[in-house]
């Protein structure tokens, strides 16, 4: 937070606040400090003497005269935890670290602190059976008739010093909540056929205290007989309060986990149903046994409330444990979430399983370690943050679940106050885990004053005697003004208002400064100073770049940027510098733009980058990119210098076998290597502003053709058009022959023909015809 007000003056909440003193300025925000230096600030300036502590110092407020209490804690009482609970050293168990801490606290200042938390092995056990005897728990009776023994046996594995007490109830002896009529006063059970006779009603019997005579608690418990009342739910909760308050009846031990079993088969009676009988007063949370050990004031006062009875059962470090039968563990386990440190469990309907519940209780209590607040400042806050065995904070949280014996938890504890008390109230709260006698005692001091106050003095010299000179200020008496007390109201008029004014019809003091003694007081900003002999004069009212005044690489002087070295302009944002224009060539802006304040203005047609490097369209784009392909590849060319060639050529170069050339983003480029071959690359711009070079792998080179090849071809040609001329001389010859073969065949058939039809002469002249055709 502190932080954030420092990092703008805009935002500096100290000076805003218009602190007159030193309390003032402490209660304004808990980063505000105050000067008590006398002599602090500079003259004709109404100086702020409330501001972050590293501002009074820029200005000149020396430490000694700093005043900025911080909250903080010490340690009052801090014994080491214990590991073992009983033998010679249990009365000494130390299960919290620290005892004791004192908290000074400003306002608004948070401080923290550690609490570390360890259940110990072998911890004395107290426990307490508190059992409903109403007509319903008859079977259950009968069932625990050596409870004691079976019991002892079991908790006898878990701790070496247990003590077993008993106790029973019923319901309060009135109407309607039991059989009121005469006939029932000795015997409500009277002519009911099931179970004929039992004890008068009664609300809270204590009947053994605690004791580790286990053979005690089996002769109490068969002694025992049940009652009966007329309704289904039960006075328990009357029996609870008075088993948790009456301790030394109960026999509690301060150096003991007190366990308080509350065994029933029904739902319990609450606060205003006591009313239904004529109970108009509430409860006092007192103990009211009598002689006989039993509640004296059942017929009087109403039943406990649940916070009465969570608060009762807390102040006295009593872990309730609900033995309830299942078809109401619903709503006992409601009730567990309005009663710290109470746990439920399911009892069956004789009570059979009570020794296994009650063990399983215990160590659900023991794996659990939870932090209550007592006696809790309203003006205080606070936060806890847990560290369980896992070793995670765990913001928000005071409890620790499925822990073993012996296991260390702890947790930070944040408090920061709201406001101020009257002066020297002192104020205190306990830190105690949930059953647990240990506790952890937090004192609280308010740092609301400040030192300086203490030297305060009335009718003081520094104040020309006319005021009291408290912290480095004159508080002056009425009549009297000036930052020392050195003028009267009455010697200020008009006339000597002029002195306060640049020229006549302008403000006193410019508006921004009161006119004191004939003379400007200016006032502090938190945007910056204020000065001059009228106040016209600051250093923030300049030209700014981008937010910043005068850039960053000025000084504001009257309203006016005076620029530092190397910087020209209004507000001094135009650098003289043209080194950061020079490219990898040394030419300025790649000899494609001119260098205006510090920046390349690329002036060629699709140059760009931050010396206009970049130009892909640029007539020379190719040959500057032949250059880093020869000295990058093939390590030849003008750049082939490795120093030369990896500073100027940084482009990525991608090697492929064969070129694409279809992109219409890519510039195509060819040249003709030393060996008078032919190299090709692509040039293209990424989006990010990379260019990128994609090359063949090898240049392309013609190759001399071989003399036997050709002579074999030349040869091969003829013998190829031979043949084929020869082939195609057989064929027109054979197609002539079949042809005059198939004229002589018609011409004989003819013949053959004539011969039968004409005479001997006709046929001899074919046969000389025929000779000659084929002579």
């Amino acid at each position: 937070l502190v932080k954030s007000h420092l990092s703008s003056k805009s935002l500096n909440v100290c000076t805003s606040g218009s602190a007159t003193s030193c309390e003032e300025c402490l209660l304004i925000h808990p980063s505000c400090a105050w000067c008590a230096q006398e002599d602090f600030g500079q003259a004709r300036t109404l100086n702020s003497r409330c501001d972050f502590s590293q501002n009074l110092q820029k200005r000149g407020c020396d430490d000694p005269f700093i005043e900025n209490p911080r909250s903080g804690s010490s340690l009052l009482r801090s014994k080491p935890l214990s590991s073992k609970g009983s033998g010679v050293t249990q009365y000494d168990v130390i299960q919290i670290y620290p005892q004791k801490i004192s908290l000074s606290l400003r306002p608004g200042d948070q401080t923290s602190f550690e609490v570390q938390v360890r259940p110990v092995e072998d911890y004395p056990v107290d426990l307490y059976y508190l059992m409903d005897l109403s007509l319903s728990m008859k079977d259950d009776l009968d069932t625990i008739r050596n409870l004691g023994t079976k019991l002892a046996e079991e908790m006898r594995k878990l701790t070496s010093n247990f003590r077993l007490g008993f106790g029973s109830f019923v319901d309060k002896n009135i109407s309607p909540f039991s059989y009121t009529a005469p006939k029932y006063q000795d015997n409500p059970c009277n002519g009911y056929k099931l179970f004929p006779n039992c004890v008068p009603t009664f609300g809270f019997r204590h009947l053994l205290s605690l004791t580790d005579k286990v053979d005690r608690f089996n002769e109490e418990v068969q002694k025992q007989l049940v009652s009966r009342n007329r309704d289904a739910p039960e006075g328990g909760f009357d029996a609870i309060l008075q088993a948790a308050v009456c301790k030394e009846k109960i026999g509690w031990r301060k150096e003991a986990y007190h366990l308080l079993v509350f065994a029933t088969d029904d739902v319990p009676h609450l606060a205003l149903d006591g009313k239904l009988g004529g109970l108009v007063h509430p409860h006092d949370g007192q103990c009211h046994l009598n002689d006989k050990n039993e509640y004296s004031a059942a017929n009087m006062m109403d039943y406990p409330s649940l916070a009465l009875l969570g608060e009762k059962l807390a102040e006295n470090n009593i872990f309730l444990i609900f033995a309830v039968t299942k078809r109401h563990y619903v709503l006992y386990k409601n009730l567990t979430a309005l009663i710290p440190g109470t746990t439920v469990e399911i009892l069956d309907q004789d009570s059979k399983n009570i020794i296994q519940l009650i063990v399983n209780a215990y160590n659900n209590i023991r794996s659990k370690v939870e932090l209550s607040v007592w006696d809790h400042p309203e003006d205080l806050n606070l936060a806890f943050t847990a560290t369980c065995q896992d070793g995670q904070p765990l913001t928000g949280l005071r409890k620790c679940a499925d822990l073993k014996i012996g296991d260390t938890v702890s947790f930070n504890i944040t408090v920061d106050a709201r406001g101020c008390p009257p002066k020297g109230t002192r104020k205190g709260f306990i830190i105690r885990p949930v059953g647990f006698k240990d506790r952890l005692e937090v004192s609280v001091d308010y740092r609301c004053d400040c030192s300086c106050t203490y030297y305060t003095k009335s009718n003081s010299s520094r104040c020309n005697s006319a005021g009291t000179y408290s912290c480095g200020m004159c508080h002056c008496e009425p009549g009297y003004l000036g930052a020392r007390c050195e003028c009267e109201e009455g010697e200020v008029d008009h006339q000597h208002l002029s002195a306060c004014r640049e020229a006549e019809g302008k403000q006193v003091c410019s508006g921004r400064g009161e006119c004191s003694c004939n003379q400007c007081l200016c006032y502090e900003s938190e945007f910056g100073k204020i000065y001059g002999t009228f106040c016209e004069c600051d250093d923030f009212s300049c030209a700014r770049h981008k937010g910043i005044l005068c850039s960053g690489h000025g000084e504001c002087h009257c309203g006016e940027c005076k620029c530092h070295a190397g910087y020209i302009g209004d507000n001094c944002n135009c650098s003289t510098e043209t080194a950061s224009c020079a490219s990898d060539d040394g030419k300025i802006c790649s000899g494609r733009g001119s260098c205006v304040c510090g920046r390349c203005q690329c002036t060629e047609p699709g140059a760009f980058g931050d010396t206009c490097e970049k130009c892909p369209t640029c007539p020379d784009a190719c040959g500057t990119k032949r250059e880093c392909i020869e000295c990058r590849l093939f390590n030849t060319g003008r750049l082939a210098d490795n120093q030369t060639c990896q500073r100027m050529c940084k482009d990525e170069i991608i090697t492929v076998e064969t070129l694409k050339t279809d992109d219409s983003n890519t510039v195509q480029c060819v040249y003709k290597t030393e060996n008078d071959c032919v190299m090709k690359f692509t040039y293209s711009e990424h989006a990010n502003g990379q260019s990128v070079l994609t090359a063949l792998k090898e240049p392309e080179c013609a190759v001399a053709p071989n003399a036997m090849t050709v002579l074999l071809a030349v040869v091969g040609s003829i013998l190829l058009m031979g043949i084929v001329l020869l082939a195609i001389w057989k064929l027109v010859i054979t197609i002539h022959d079949r042809r005059e073969f198939a004229r002589f065949q018609s011409a004989r058939s003819r013949a053959r023909y004539e011969m039968v039809r004409f005479d001997p002469s006709t046929a001899l002249r074919l046969i000389q015809m025929i000779e000659i055709i084929y002579l």
